[in-house]
């Protein structure tokens, strides 16, 4: 058979530096700009900051895309392959944009299916099938059809959350279950595609009687089926000599073009990563989910002792088999990553995570306790212990589920990259691959690499410390892929085990399959492509695997000056604006943690995190986003992050979008005016101070018709909100005029007199006071005027803040010195001190002493006064219930522990909302052009959850920003703080709503009520 090239994908101007076809020309794109937006009701971003967004995927690859075209349903997609078709440009489906080979990234017009284009159209519970779009994600589809007899879709990648359907197409994903379900692949019964000349059909297995109906109605489809059919009887020995191991993703997946696979179309399609034909929809097979599941760690001296295991473990049929060794542990605990599952792991070199399933607990225990005995009778029993519990059992999912980022960006270690992560090799061969494999590791000194993966279907996943920056390391960057690529075929494996060839592994398919038979691929390809205008450059006639690098050797970007330290990015701005490895968790549509709460709410990737990531990637880098600090897209992608702080716990690698939007906004408007809002809410610790001047005076004006309005025009504050009312007398004046109550034999502790609580919830302070000196502390304040700047932080105003801190600090020295504990009311406020104030203040060892002694409520409490246990009341006989919104810097700075903890301990049943952020977030929802998202935000789940709540249930919030948001949210409800819900206990108060009149506030100078 002899090679036949596929047109090489040129268009009308010379390439550019980011490969053929980098510049389509300005007036051919914005030609094709028009043709689209006329075409369709979707969304087309042909704009510097949307290419820059989709210039990337997670692999190591770049290729800015001529224009983004975000369909809003199937028709929309055939419309945009027309267009392109008339103006000869490329396409490229796209689904969460994960790929770690490089296939979803390329310069084509990419088309984004997973904001619209994710619907399910039917669903068969009897016949366990499903039609869905391509853009679905699979997490969504699960929760949908595991209502009905728990049937799932089986295979679920760690990136289950957020990836959807037609990205594991395009990849044949597989995932742990994979073991159970088969991959993708194998449960795909039928698709309808699209090809780039505009043939649209269903494919699926194809009968005699099926394939002579195609023949009789002619056409495109019967070309396609004969060409196919041909290709598969010319080749079919060659077809079935390819590798036997259940993951063999590698390559196009001509077996399933077999006889005795009833010729299976969709299947063969499968995998083929957008070079093929576009997936418009999709029918699934599905399938029942074990009910119960028992899991066993398996532990041993190191990880190619833990694969020579498996046959023996496979032969028990689990579930799921699992490997991980201890250098992912390693790296775990110093990321601080899962703390509460690490300690769960017996001590060993390596581990087998092996889980079986069965329609009873005691079946699926069985299964184990079946396995155990085989391996004691067979003389080499590992150290194990067994789970039974769903909780403990996903908190060790947690620890392998993270291995990807966890691996990444390792404090003390050289960075990691993919680009041989995703071999897979017959399981009876592992053992000795991996032998092989860890030698080869050792040569090129990469020897600290963690290695894990599924190892029950053979397959190796890890992360490399290449060096992608100089020629030399680029050099040896190829030299290790090919050695690699040579030992992994010489035991009978696959280059790719899940992820797919893209772009890192095309060009090495000769290796595995011979030359003939990647013509072979490349004829298959041109049946459905001939023009090569369907991802090109992946998988056949691929790009080289160390060129369109996102870094390489000639990456050089700016290295500003900054006003934060970035002490985790080595004082580099540039680092940390790469430190996103492309993950994709901030993609979640919802879920537990915080992160993102804009893209829930838009589902749009450049309100992610990782699209601002990116774009703050591309703005150091100088190349596709020219316009530096004052860039308006970067501008425009971080107005909606509400500096939440989400992704600095979230996130796998701990990205903080935070800290990198108030640094951006510090130098995008350097100089220059800024919005109204900046100047109202950023300045509000000044405002509120010179308002105690005649606080009446000024609640009054400020709720007056017209007078009211005019001052929130005049801030740029929305007009649906009503303005925060001043307290009515000085908090910190009462303070110091009152006669302290308690003991005080605990000692001294700061209470910290921030903003929101000494000018707008004097209750709240007012009632930690009285927790605090019931639980026998003796309370100071600072006399000074004090502020952590927290106002100026997120509104990028750093001099100020930096200013601002510095004093405070200094105010705090002694106390600190002293060895006071800070207790922090506002969360916030708090995390200021824990985190933002080394950050902006640089070392200094009052600034260290803030950050160790600054504590909640609930973390003081729990630490230094553990028998401090007031019960609340229970009326009714039964313990008080609560619902608790997690302020978001708690969730990602502080903690929650300690408080859920003291809840308990009060007597309280408090059940805390995965609300995410509540949306308010300081200014951000407090600004009329962010209302939508901001109620967006709360809608998800806190506000329908305040609002079906019994009236007799507490809400707690200890943020001002998430009670202020209850209030607004038309709940009819009032959220409390923790210090007052103690303080309920400490009184004597029943349960519920507590009314102004209730709080221990007292304004004339008396002792506090309780």
């Amino acid at each position: 058979m002899g090679a036949v090239e596929l047109p090489h994908p040129t268009l009308r101007t010379a390439a550019g530096r980011d490969g053929p076809a980098a510049d389509l020309g300005t007036d051919l794109a914005a030609d094709l700009a028009t043709s689209l937006s006329e075409r369709i009701a979707g969304e087309v971003r042909f704009d510097t900051g949307s290419r820059a967004l989709y210039a990337t995927d997670a692999s190591n690859y770049r290729q800015v895309p001529i224009g983004v075209v975000v369909p809003h349903d199937p028709d929309d997609v055939v419309a945009t392959v027309a267009a392109c078709r008339e103006h000869g440009v490329p396409v490229l489906s796209r689904g969460g944009g994960t790929s770690l080979a490089g296939q979803a990234c390329n310069v084509a017009v990419v088309m984004d299916f997973s904001k619209y284009v994710n619907q399910i159209e039917s669903f068969d519970p009897g016949a366990r099938t499903v039609v869905v779009q391509p853009g679905i994600v699979l997490d969504t589809l699960n929760a949908q059809t595991r209502r009905h007899d728990n049937l799932i879709f089986g295979p679920k990648p760690a990136t289950h959350s957020h990836c959807t359907i037609g990205g594991m197409i395009g990849n044949d994903s597989c995932g742990s279950t994979a073991q159970w379900s088969g991959t993708t692949g194998g449960n795909v019964r039928r698709l309808e595609i699209l090809t780039y000349d505009g043939t649209r059909m269903w494919v699926g297995a194809t009968s005699e009687e099926e394939y002579q109906r195609i023949m009789a109605g002619g056409g495109r489809p019967a070309e396609i089926y004969r060409r196919v059919r041909d290709l598969r009887d010319r080749c079919a020995e060659q077809i079935r000599r390819f590798p036997r191991l259940p993951r063999r993703i590698s390559g196009y997946n001509l077996p399933a073009l077999l006889p005795e696979n009833d010729f299976q179309l969709a299947q063969a399609l499968v995998g083929s990563e957008s070079t093929c034909v576009t997936v418009l929809r999709a029918e699934l097979t599905l399938l029942p989910e074990p009910a119960n599941k028992a899991m066993v760690l398996l532990g041993y001296p190191d990880i190619v002792a833990a694969a020579r295991a498996v046959p023996e473990v496979n032969q028990h049929q689990p579930f799921v088999v699992e490997g991980i060794d201890d250098k992912l542990i390693t790296f775990e605990t110093r990321k601080h990553m899962h703390p509460e599952a690490l300690h769960l792991l017996p001590r060993s070199g390596a581990w087998l995570l092996v889980q079986f399933g069965g329609d009873t607990a005691d079946e699926a225990r069985g299964r184990v306790d079946d396995l155990l005995g085989a391996l004691a009778r067979a003389g080499h029993s590992p150290v194990a212990k067994v789970f039974a519990d769903a909780a403990h059992e996903e908190q060790i999912w947690a620890v392998r589920e993270a291995a990807l980022a966890a691996t990444a960006r390792v404090p003390g270690e050289a960075d990691t990259w993919p680009g041989w992560e995703d071999s897979a090799v017959p399981p009876e061969q592992l053992g000795d691959y991996l032998a092989g494999f860890t030698t080869l590791l050792d040569e090129f000194g990469y020897a600290e690499a963690s290695l894990y993966g599924h190892f029950g279907d053979g397959c190796l996943h890890t992360s490399l410390p290449f060096d992608l920056l100089t020629v030399d390391g680029v050099a040896a960057y190829r030299a290790f892929v090919e050695r690699a690529t040579e030992l992994c075929v010489s035991h009978g494996g696959s280059l790719s085990g899940e992820h797919g060839d893209g772009q890192a592994r095309g060009e090495l398919l000769t290796t595995m399959y011979g030359a003939e038979m990647v013509t072979a691929f490349e004829e298959f390809k041109r049946i459905f492509d001939p023009d090569n205008r369907m991802n090109p450059g992946k998988v056949v006639q691929a790009n080289r695997l160390d060129e369109q690098l996102r870094l390489g050797p000639g990456y050089a970007p700016a290295e500003p000056a900054t006003h934060f330290q970035y002490p985790g990015d080595k004082n580099s701005f540039a680092r940390a604006a790469n430190r996103c490895v492309g993950v994709g968790k901030c993609r979640q549509p919802g879920g537990e943690g915080v992160m993102c709460p804009s893209y829930m709410v838009t589902g749009d990737e450049q309100h992610s995190t990782r699209g601002r990531a990116r774009l703050l990637f591309e703005m150091v880098r100088g190349e596709t986003v020219t316009g530096g600090w004052r860039d308006e897209s970067v501008a425009d992608a971080l107005d909606l992050c509400l500096a939440c702080k989400g992704c600095k716990r979230d996130c796998p690698v701990n990205v903080d979008m935070a800290t990198y939007k108030a640094e951006f906004l510090a130098h995008h408007y350097a100089g220059r005016i800024r919005p109204r809002d900046h100047y109202s809410l950023g300045w509000l610790p000044v405002w509120a101070r010179l308002a105690m001047l005649a606080p009446g005076t000024v609640n009054a004006l400020a709720h007056t018709p017209g007078i009211g309005t005019l001052a929130k025009k005049l801030g740029n504050l929305d007009p649906g909100r009503d303005l925060p009312r001043l307290s009515t007398a000085s908090f910190k004046r009462w303070f110091h005029r009152r006669t302290p109550g308690g003991s005080g034999d605990r000692g001294p502790v700061l209470l910290w007199p921030d903003t929101f609580t000494t000018y707008l919830s004097p209750g709240v302070g007012a009632a930690a006071i009285g927790v605090l000196e019931a639980a026998g502390f003796r309370v100071v304040m600072p006399r000074q005027q004090v502020c952590c700047g927290l106002t100026w932080i997120s509104t990028g105003q750093l001099g100020v803040a930096r200013t601002v801190l510095r004093r405070t600090v200094d105010v705090l020295a002694p106390y600190l010195r002293d060895g006071l504990p800070v207790v922090g009311l506002e969360p916030s406020c708090t995390a200021v001190f824990r985190s933002d104030a080394h950050d902006l203040l640089g070392h200094s060892l009052d600034v260290e002493r803030l950050a160790s002694q600054t504590k909640t409520l609930a973390e003081l409490l729990t630490e230094r006064a553990p028998e401090f246990t007031p019960q609340l009341p229970a009326p009714d006989g039964r313990r008080p219930r609560a619902i608790v919104q997690t302020h978001c810097h708690q969730h990602a700075v502080l903690g929650f522990d300690a408080d859920t903890e003291l809840m308990g301990r009060i007597g309280l049943d408090a059940e805390v909302l995965d609300s995410g952020c509540c949306g308010l977030a300081g200014n951000f929802g407090m600004t009329p052009e962010h209302r939508e998202v901001s109620l967006g935000c709360a809608e998800r789940v806190l506000l329908p959850a305040v609002r079906e709540v019994a009236p007799a249930t507490l809400v707690l919030a200890d943020g001002f920003s998430c009670r202020t948001q209850i209030e607004d949210g038309d709940t009819g409800r009032r959220a409390v703080h923790l210090a007052e819900a103690i303080n309920g206990a400490v009184r004597g108060t029943p349960i519920g709503d507590y009314p102004e009149r209730t709080v221990t506030w007292r304004p004339e100078g008396r002792r506090a009520r309780r």
